[in-house]
């Protein structure tokens, strides 16, 4: 069954290596009102037989494309291997190759032409092949609005179209071929559901800044078809007809603008979801975690976008399955985070429907589950190995030291920006050789360098960096309710790790402790580089920061700030003593003191900053400044304006800088156009050369050709009648004549002018 006009074009372009890989394709090809046309390289004088190869595998209709041929859906057209093929006005164009040797672009034609007659509603695959054919057709297509869609190079022994491919940024999803068609499915029904009011577009951008000013939820980067349906689906449902009339219905309804943005973000999950994924994780991922694992080590996991569980709670039975007796060994921390505050109550009850456990086996059901009324409750021994928290992937710094990290199908409704941001921050979170678990249809390209791919089928990969240089474990954990269990025995405690840490700083970070000092030793762009001591005494607790400015309490700030400039413009020590900051529930009263490092005898430029607590003996000490919290203010204000103003001036000066260089950019645009220009004509030029070298070559090869026929022909009438030789030059002049009759001139009485 087909239709006249399909909904969408699927053109793939396919070089070497291909054959497979197309057949992979339409083994999982649905019947949805698409069209198919396959584009190969094929010698003009091949006879191929895709026709017959391919109908094996697909349950349309296949056929080769003829001229003039109209486009209809649920069929496959194939290129004849010696034609060009385009298409115009829905219709097949077919035209023969030049009879040269040239490179065909047969790929870049059909999907140049796709472009400009489908637009939007083009797709391009590009599969294995040799060469860049097709790099430029995705552009039109990308350009026109299409969908790009290209193999995963690695693998494959003929990978240069794809890579090249996608080098050009212009691709939306890397994925194997039998992934494909279910992507595009529901790429094309999204589509479709937007198609009838393509005007709608413009009030995205409106509904999604009074989300954001509204809301703490901020959905910009994310796709806007998605985000489009969604807004459509909830008018529908409000009885509104067009958007303009559901616009000024959510301004004055804050609950309706609070409904739709849930409604934005997709819980959709299960427990044990894509089986074989998590066989993978089962039977390889998991085990290589506890081989690592060192006595007492705390296990540290992270599902994102965990929606009600189902998926972190998979986690937790590989866990405790795998480990069995050792789970007393090991405290296990699975941080199951998620935007939507609705689902993470829901998941944190850990109550299921049975339709919900249907495919979970038995054993699993009875160890992990027990019935309460008519709903399954996740036992106690599970639910403590579990913490739910609400976390904005898209805002909030990363948990930290992870052994393992889960983001599946999260991403892909996301803007590649998006996902580049994202996919930094999941890699910082891991730890040296921790795992990256990822949905089927998203691909860590800006983190790939980075990461070793344990299994390319289920989107595994591994942690290949070191250690960061600075980490504090005691920031990486959000603060929760969980309770360790008394039987379990506490985990030995996880400092930050050194990889020079030699004896003698260990013994100063424990002198550190029993004072209770804080030593922090910081660069000139105040970073820390290395500290001794407790930070959570003195410090606010910040993810993903090393600026020593930024986890410093409001008075320490303001004294710190105040003496640092004394220190560094004079190179001598200062200090502050009557700080009072806030320790929990009391006040402390703190000093704060700051010194140029030295360092074989003189100053390196790194400052040594202590903080310690004030003993009631030491408050009268003579030589320690007081902190007089209005003075100090004062000074740090005036601090500010002096920041402020200097860095005013380096803002000029840099725009300065960057319309100089904008200039000189021109100026060397310019150059090479014009050389650019002057190559062409060079060009040019050489080509006329050649050809006329080619025409002089050839007149001589002919007058060659001709001296050497008419000498024959002398000699030959010599040889006849005088019994000697003549031999002449290339104006046919006299050279010598020999021996025969010496009466020469008897001979050449009637020639003599020749």
């Amino acid at each position: 069954m087909f239709t006249a006009e399909p909904h969408h074009i699927i053109a793939i372009g396919a070089s070497a290596g291909g054959l497979d890989e197309i057949n992979t394709f339409f083994d999982h090809t649905p019947s949805d009102g698409v069209s198919y046309v396959i584009v190969q390289h094929l010698s003009a004088e091949f006879k191929s037989h895709m026709v017959a190869l391919l109908s094996r595998h697909s349950k349309l209709v296949v056929q080769e494309a003829e001229d003039d041929m109209l486009i209809r859906g649920n069929q496959v057209y194939i290129i004849p291997n010696d034609k060009f093929m385009t298409v115009c006005g829905h219709c097949l164009y077919l035209s023969d190759k030049k009879g040269d040797r040239s490179p065909h672009m047969t790929i870049n034609t059909f999907f140049i032409s796709l472009a400009a007659d489908y637009g939007s509603k083009a797709i391009a695959v590009v599969l294995s092949g040799l060469g860049s054919d097709g790099t430029d057709g995705i552009k039109a297509i990308k350009k026109a609005g299409g969908l790009v869609i290209a193999r995963e190079p690695d693998g494959t022994e003929f990978h240069s179209m794809p890579a090249n491919a996608i080098a050009t940024g212009m691709v939306d999803f890397i994925l194997e071929p039998e992934m494909m068609p279910e992507l595009i499915e529901d790429y094309v029904q999204r589509e479709i559901d937007l198609a009838s009011d393509v005007h709608d577009e413009k009030y995205v951008g409106e509904i999604i800044e009074l989300i954001n000013r509204k809301l703490p939820l901020d959905f910009s980067d994310y796709k806007h078809s998605t985000i489009l349906r969604r807004i459509k689906r909830r008018a529908a449902g409000n009885n509104f007809g067009e958007l303009g009339s559901y616009i000024k219905f959510i301004k004055s309804n804050p609950k309706e603008l609070e409904i739709l943005a849930k409604d934005f973000l997709i819980s959709v999950t299960g427990f044990f979801r894509d089986t074989e994924s998590f066989n993978f994780i089962e039977s390889e991922v998991i085990p290589a975690i506890i081989a690592d694992l060192s006595p007492h080590q705390e296990i540290r996991m992270w599902v994102t976008g965990c929606a009600t569980g189902e998926e972190a709670y998979s986690i937790a039975m590989l866990l405790s399955e795998q480990l069995g007796e050792r789970i007393h060994e090991h405290v296990v921390k699975i941080f199951a985070t998620d935007i939507d505050s609705a689902a993470l109550a829901q998941a944190s009850k850990g109550l299921y429907r049975a339709s919900i456990l249907a495919n979970m086996s038995p054993q699993r059901l009875s160890r992990f589950f027990q019935m309460d009324g008519d709903v399954y409750r996740v036992k106690s021994v599970l639910r403590k190995m579990v913490i739910f928290a609400q976390h904005d992937l898209v805002k909030n710094p990363p948990y930290c030291n992870m052994h393992f990290i889960s983001c599946r199908n999260v991403l892909i409704y996301m803007t590649p920006a998006l996902q580049k941001k994202i996919y930094l921050m999941l890699l910082f979170g891991l730890k040296p050789h921790g795992y990256l678990f990822l949905g089927s249809s998203e691909n860590p390209l800006p983190i790939l360098q980075s990461l070793t791919v344990i299994s390319k089928k289920f989107k595994v990969y591994k942690n290949k960096e070191s250690n960061h240089l600075v980490r504090f474990e005691s920031l990486s954990l959000p603060e929760v309710s969980y309770k360790t269990r008394a039987h379990v025995p506490q985990p030995q405690e996880q400092t930050h790790k050194i990889p020079d840490r030699t004896i003698g700083d260990a013994v100063s970070e424990t002198l550190m402790k029993d004072l209770g000092h804080l030593v922090i030793c910081i660069d000139h762009n105040e970073r820390i580089l290395k500290f001794y001591g407790d930070t959570t005494k003195f410090l606010i607790q910040k993810i993903m920061t090393t600026d020593f400015f930024e986890l410093l309490p409001g008075p320490l700030a303001v004294a710190y700030r105040t003496i640092i400039n004394q220190v560094v413009q004079k190179g001598e020590a200062s200090s502050v003593s009557g700080i009072r900051i806030k320790q929990g529930e009391g006040i402390t009263s703190v000093t704060l003191s700051i010194s140029p490092m030295i360092y074989k005898g003189r100053s390196n430029g790194f400052l040594v900053v202590r903080i310690s607590e004030e003993l009631a003996e030491n408050n009268q000490a003579i030589d320690l400044q007081f902190f007089d919290e209005e003075m100090y203010l004062g000074q740090y204000t005036q601090s500010l304006e002096q920041e402020v103003k200097d860095l005013k001036e380096k803002l000029v000066a840099s725009n300065e800088k960057l319309y100089s260089l904008d200039e000189n950019m021109q100026s060397f645009n310019e150059e090479l156009l014009s050389a650019n220009e002057e190559m062409q004509s060079t060009s040019e030029e050489m080509q006329s050369i050649n050809e006329e070298l080619h025409t002089i070559n050839s007149d001589y090869q002919q007058k060659n050709k001709e001296l050497l026929e008419l000498n024959d022909d002398l000699n030959n009438y010599f040889r006849s009648n005088v019994n000697g030789q003549l031999f002449v030059d290339d104006k046919i002049r006299l050279i010598k004549f020999s021996p025969g009759d010496l009466r020469s001139d008897h001979y050449f009485q009637r020639y003599h002018r020749t």
